[in-house]
């Protein structure tokens, strides 16, 4: 079966897809694990299990969230029924300090150590490296990611805000641990990576290229684009859907298309997400029951080729 193909009938489990570069078969939207630290130890087990129930299997962290406590706590949960690990894929994050960035071979190392701990777990799935560190130096990178996977600590790894040349940097030097994964912010209302491609060769702000291409060199280099906070805007500004102030023309646009296939406005930003031929899988945030529901249920949505340019436009973007 080609990689990404659906593989769920509407009204199923979410459909897997598998992460480009690896043997990892994954449901197409991952739970964000950031805001879990606030939840009892029942509480995110009943989540851990609403999740896998809807054939989310895929679990994403950072050794900063929560300060760790949102590791601790998943951690528990697997401690408690440890045959919950044989069902999912965990990958978490590394390289933030207060203050600034770290990727030096020791404070990574610290960094996985740190989880497996946490999470109660001997291996990591995927580890990434969270935001650019400048300081970087990228033998120095691919000699800990090595050894981390001869040590059975970390199967794959990946990158999180970074762009085109830097994951060249770094893939210059790794060999076989190549980067097999980039989370990027995206949505509805931020689209910067789409705008630019759109407007080639325009003088206007929307063809400014803030990110270097990152998109096409994703999908050319077969890097799995993992959308995060797929439904805010800006900076964790807020949530689009449901603002008439600033979003009012985009919501009516997600109700127009969420009426047209029996979903929500949360389903359809879902759905227009993983619409786009680049085969993301969007990482959401949610503890909320409902809402996986309709998250699910937009994953399962297969939108017109019209309607995500509706949507588009209806954000705020300007075709030339």
């Amino acid at each position: 079966m080609p990689e990404h193909l659906c593989t769920a009938e509407r009204g199923q489990s979410v459909k897997q897809i598998q992460i480009y570069g690896t043997d990892l078969s994954v449901s197409c939207v991952a739970q964000g694990c950031m805001r879990i630290a606030g939840l009892g130890e029942q509480a995110l087990d009943t989540l851990i299990r609403s999740d896998l129930e809807r054939g989310i299997n895929f679990f994403d962290h950072a050794d900063i969230y929560g300060g760790g406590a949102c590791e601790t706590l998943f951690g528990k949960v697997l401690h408690a029924d440890p045959s919950l690990r044989d069902h999912m894929i965990i990958q978490t994050k590394c390289g933030i300090r207060s203050g600034s960035y770290d990727f030096s071979p020791d404070y990574i190392r610290s960094c996985v150590e740190g989880s497996l701990r946490r999470l109660g777990i001997d291996r990591l799935d995927l580890l990434l490296l969270h935001r650019p560190d400048t300081l970087m130096e990228p033998e120095e990178v691919a000699g800990v990611f090595e050894a981390l996977h001869r040590e059975g600590k970390v199967r794959y790894f990946g990158v999180s805000n970074h762009n085109p040349m830097q994951i060249e940097l770094l893939n210059r030097f790794l060999g076989q641990r190549r980067i097999v994964v980039n989370q990027l912010q995206f949505s509805p209302a931020n689209t910067t990576m789409i705008a630019s491609g759109l407007n080639v060769n325009m003088e206007n702000d929307a063809a400014v290229n803030r990110d270097g291409s990152v998109l096409d060199y994703c999908r050319l280099n077969r890097i799995t684009i993992q959308p995060w906070s797929p439904f805010q805007y800006g900076f964790f500004g807020g949530c689009y859907i449901g603002n008439e102030e600033k979003y009012g023309p985009l919501n009516r646009a997600l109700e127009k298309v969420a009426e047209q296939y029996g979903i929500t406005p949360t389903g359809a930003a879902i759905a227009w997400i993983l619409r786009h031929p680049a085969k993301m899988q969007p990482v959401v945030g949610t503890v909320n029951a409902g809402r996986l529901d309709e998250i699910c249920a937009g994953a399962e949505t297969v939108i017109s080729h019209q309607e995500w340019y509706d949507i588009f436009r209806a954000a705020g973007n300007r075709l030339p």
